[in-house]
């Protein structure tokens, strides 16, 4: 097994929250949409209107 420094770990757990989990959660003040699905609505929208 390789071994991973603190700043190696660090950086892999940031890239897997703020890079996969968080724009795919859904969140209750976006009416349980992922940001990434409630920013494709509204922009969609805005480019219709």
């Amino acid at each position: 097994m390789s071994k991973v420094s603190k700043t190696q770990l660090a950086s892999a757990m940031f890239e897997r929250i703020e890079c996969f989990y968080n724009p795919r959660r859904r969140h209750s003040a976006l009416d349980y949409l992922s940001p990434a699905d409630y920013e494709a609505l509204h922009t969609t929208a805005e480019i219709a209107a």
